[in-house]
């Protein structure tokens, strides 16, 4: 069984391992191109690409995996199976077609619903209670292939885009080294998903995404801040400057002030008016500065009662 892993995130990088650690004669590993980070704009393998070097995997970092060169590496390793996760290109029918048992898929939902690029963080913001992983074969479609298994992952109350994407990663790694056995004897059960998803499609985050509109109920704003954590986190603007917003709790009260004004700014938060609710802010970061617990934030940072968060910088 000769099997290409495609992948790049930290997402990607358990159910590498997992197969690696089970046995599974891993022939290639694809993923994306390495990318200058930092000041030194110093080029950084992917998170997939470190993992697949420690147990000696070839490693291919194609800029366009439809290329036809790519393509004809492929069909020159001959795989039985491919198995992708997050990987970040759209992968033609020319490669889904080309291993004996197909392409398969790690998604980070439970189709049919949150397809798309950023199911994760998308259930914290809408409020789910549970999500969880869904192994399918992959068609043509986006996200809307053929589902084999899936495992359910609750949410916890406090539940962060970075906390669900580590739970999310476990439970995709066991999922499956759970279901490859029945793919490759042939008694997986395959179920078409319906044509409509029962949620909007789970577009790709962005750091507009994240300004806090005060207009909204604290209770929507409240989910924002812990679906956007790390990244690109949730934010405003003070006095001309970025307030990123780690954590908040909202609160219910009515106010007659506007959306955005700061009704108090205490031990326990920044207290902010809602067009719903009061959202508190209890842990900030001022642009340039640490994030820290919004108590310690006003010891060195007066904010007045009455001051408005802007939507935008002055």
């Amino acid at each position: 069984m000769k099997i290409i892993y495609m992948g790049t995130p930290d997402f990607a990088v358990l159910p590498l391992r997992a197969l690696a650690e089970s046995g599974y004669e891993i022939a290639a590993v694809v993923t994306q191109p390495d990318k200058p980070k930092g000041r030194g704009k110093t080029m950084l393998p992917t998170p997939v690409k470190e993992e697949a070097q420690k147990y000696d995997i070839p490693v291919y970092q194609p800029v366009k995996v439809r290329d036809p060169e790519f393509i004809q590496v492929l069909e020159e390793i001959h795989p039985d199976l491919i198995v992708v996760a997050a990987f970040g290109q759209l992968i033609p029918k020319t490669i889904l077609d080309l291993p004996e048992f197909g392409c398969i898929n790690i998604h980070a939902s439970l189709l049919p619903k949150y397809r798309g690029a950023a199911p994760i963080q998308q259930a914290v913001i809408d409020g789910e209670k549970e999500s969880g992983v869904t192994i399918m074969r992959m068609g043509t479609g986006l996200d809307t292939g053929d589902m084999i298994s899936k495992v359910i992952v609750p949410l916890a109350d406090d539940e962060t885009g970075g906390s669900l994407f580590d739970k999310l990663a476990q439970a995709g790694a066991e999922l499956l080294i759970k279901t490859l056995p029945s793919i490759l004897d042939g008694t997986a059960v395959y179920e078409k998903q319906p044509e409509e998803s029962p949620t909007p499609y789970a577009a790709m985050i962005t750091k507009q995404m994240g300004l806090l509109d005060f207009s909204e109920s604290a209770v929507k704003l409240e989910r924002l801040v812990r679906g956007l954590n790390p990244w690109p986190s949730a934010y405003t603007y003070l006095n001309g400057k970025t307030l990123k917003v780690w954590k908040s709790k909202a609160v219910p009260g009515n106010t007659e002030e506007a959306p955005g004004t700061i009704l108090a700014a205490d031990r326990e938060g920044i207290h902010v008016a809602c067009a719903d609710g009061i959202l508190v802010l209890t842990e900030v970061q001022l642009e340039g500065k640490k994030r820290m617990d919004t108590d310690a934030f006003l010891r060195g940072y007066k904010i007045e009662k009455g001051s408005v968060f802007m939507n935008h910088k002055e």
